[in-house]
């Protein structure tokens, strides 16, 4: 037995922070009687949002998913509808298949010009894209939070999902665990967009994390939202490397892709794969002994608490801040107790 497969096999699951209140880097937004301005008079809540709220009528609060055709919505959407039964409010995951940013503007911009929307939570895979938009809603009238992929020094109110820097370097921290604190050796590492904010950020932690071990850092590497295209990457970058001791997925798709490469070529034993979200390829990969770990970043409690503070702000005046809805890592030891993501 190698002793890589004897570090998986002791290797003990554990959970970061659960669901915390934060305070959000714009500042706390409040509101008086269900809606209002923020301390500073920043925001004022348009007049047509105050009639509905004054009239009883439900929320019509919308979620705007960078790309909804993706696995990962599917329990985004599952959560969000249980805050929808929960306090009545009108809900609906919106967005452009295939992730086009200018097309997520575009939507969003309608809803703001039809008044069609009365508190909005968006996820962009470009934070600089959505921007202008944000700002948009805010002078608009519309509260407006991030969710799942944060726009920082944007005029969001507020971001509801993990944090970034701290969960890329969890993940590194867990590798070194996987596999030894004098372990040596490349590891290699993939995101299906290296140009994204989030990441930027989730590298900038791992790489951060690793900085004083054996162990040498290569890429990220870009690998795509396509599949097949995804796995022919990673196979070309593995057949140029040497001395690899693991490879680690910076989301959902470069993790299987890694992991299916792994596989497929016969290293399972020599190469750790470790990565984020747990799609059901994932939690197969993870029952072969492909995957030593992944990390959930628990997309059903994005979706419901992206509703909760966008509703207990507009109905019962609320502050907006920011939700860290954490990180928990699943491993063989605990996969049965896990959800599954899409």
């Amino acid at each position: 037995m190698s002793p890589r497969t004897t570090a998986r096999r002791i290797l003990a699951a554990g959970a970061l922070a659960a669901t915390a209140l934060t305070a959000s880097g714009c500042g706390m937004i409040t509101a008086e009687n269900g809606g209002s301005t923020s301390s500073d008079g920043g925001f004022q809540l348009a007049d047509h949002i105050q009639d509905r709220i004054d009239d009883g009528q439900p929320m019509r609060i919308k979620l705007s998913y960078h790309d909804p055709s993706l696995a990962f919505a599917a329990p985004i959407s599952a959560g969000m509808e249980r805050a929808a039964d929960e306090f009545g409010a009108d809900v609906q995951l919106i967005g452009p298949t295939g992730g086009d940013a200018a097309q997520q503007v575009s939507e969003l911009q309608t809803l703001i010009q039809q008044k069609s929307v009365d508190g909005l939570a968006v996820s962009s895979s470009s934070s600089d894209a959505l921007k202008p938009v944000i700002a948009q809603a805010y002078n608009a009238g519309i509260p407006i939070v991030s969710f799942n992929t944060d726009n920082p020094d944007s005029q969001q109110m507020g971001f509801v999902g993990q944090d970034l820097r701290s969960s890329g370097a969890a993940e590194a921290e867990e590798l070194l665990n996987v596999l030894g604190e004098d372990a040596t050796g490349k590891v290699v590492v993939f995101s299906v967009d290296t140009g994204a904010g989030w990441s930027h950020d989730r590298f900038g932690g791992f790489e951060e994390a690793l900085a004083d071990s054996g162990l040498e850092v290569v890429g990220p590497v870009n690998v795509g939202n396509e599949p097949n295209a995804a796995y022919n990457t990673v196979e070309s970058t593995m057949s140029g490397q040497s001395g690899v001791a693991a490879i680690a997925g910076l989301d959902c798709c470069s993790t299987t892709a890694a992991a299916q490469w792994v596989q497929q070529s016969g290293n399972a034993d020599e190469i750790a794969v470790v990565g984020f979200d747990l799609l059901p390829a994932t939690a197969e990969y993870i029952e072969r002994g492909v995957v030593d770990f992944t990390i959930s970043q628990n997309p059903a409690e994005q979706g419901y608490q992206a509703v909760k503070v966008l509703h207990d702000f507009l109905v019962d005046g609320a502050e907006i801040g920011g939700v860290d809805t954490g990180s928990q890592f699943i491993t063989e030891e605990n996969l049965a107790d896990a959800t599954v993501e899409g």
